[in-house]
């Protein structure tokens, strides 16, 4: 643990974190409490009944605020000549590409992160498949296009830490408006891997000056769902020209007594996958998840 501390006006906050690495570019001090949220209550559709509607396509929007209290996945399906290499740029960048499941080559049936029957090629509302870094669809079925050595990885998702910010007082924009959280290009360099290389994208929530902390702390419990922060405010310093026009999904307002509260983003893949002009890929089309079987307040072994 570390400890440091940051003044800001008139006020001296002492402050213990293990995530020193968030940018306050306010000056904002975070008390960081790492404890295991014992309070899940798991209300809402269950998981198995959600991916039943996708796959039949009654459900076809977002998935933020949807089962709130279970973990949500991004998906990257890759051949299996490049699926090590993808392997070990997400263990290089845990941050933005936290792994939750990686299936065997061929297989769309998740083992570990369902209880219930689940087909990725029909169970997210709706997919992208790229060719050599290029974006060729968007589609609500890959069946078709799922190779047969094709390796798949599922990736941890914010819209896992909607529950806890909720009910932690913390009101979510994105999910009140049925919108798309807003995403960004960054200028953060991701590690690179093998052939793959490109950098972090983001998503932003709008959350009250005076909520900051409180948002830090709640989401600083989730590593398996990308963690605190990674830049409070100051979009400019990480390479955002204009907070209002996102580079994937829909803009959001913030007000006056509120500031820009960027995490790592599972849609960092994709601008990876582009960058580095990959042969093939099916990913999910952002804003749209995996839901699991797994609870958000337990991290996957």
């Amino acid at each position: 643990m570390k400890k440091f501390v940051i003044l800001h006006f008139h006020f001296l906050l002492a402050i213990t974190t293990s995530n020193p690495s968030i940018l306050m570019c306010y000056g904002l001090a975070v008390n960081i409490d790492t404890s295991a949220n014992k309070n899940n209550k798991n209300p809402g559709t269950p998981p198995a009944a959600l991916r039943k509607s996708i796959r039949e396509g009654t459900f076809t929007s977002t998935t933020n605020g949807s089962c709130p209290g279970f973990i949500q996945c991004n998906l990257v399906v890759l051949r299996q000549k490049e699926a090590f290499d993808f392997l070990l740029f997400c263990q290089r960048n845990e941050q933005a590409c936290p792994l939750i499941e990686v299936l065997e080559a061929g297989s769309y049936t998740p083992k570990t992160s369902t209880y219930s029957q689940a087909d990725l090629r029909t169970d997210i509302p709706k997919y992208r498949i790229y060719r050599y870094g290029k974006l060729e669809l968007e589609i609500t079925d890959v069946t078709q296009y799922w190779p047969k050595d094709a390796v798949a990885f599922l990736i941890g998702c914010s819209f896992t830490t909607d529950a806890a910010l909720i009910r932690a007082g913390i009101r979510l924009r994105t999910v009140e408006e049925k919108k798309n959280v807003p995403m960004y290009n960054t200028n953060i360099e991701c590690h690179p891997a093998g052939k793959l290389k490109g950098n972090m994208v983001v998503s932003m929530k709008p959350i009250k000056a005076l909520d900051i902390a409180k948002e830090v702390d709640v989401t600083s419990r989730f590593p398996h769902a990308h963690g605190a922060p990674v830049c409070v405010g100051c979009p400019a310093s990480i390479g955002i020209e204009d907070v209002s026009k996102p580079d994937y999904g829909d803009a959001v307002d913030i007000k006056d007594d509120e500031l820009p509260v960027f995490h790592a983003c599972g849609v960092t893949p994709q601008n990876v996958l582009m960058a580095s002009e990959v042969e093939f890929a099916i990913t999910h089309s952002p804003g749209y998840m995996f839901v699991t079987d797994l609870s958000a307040d337990e991290p996957p072994l």
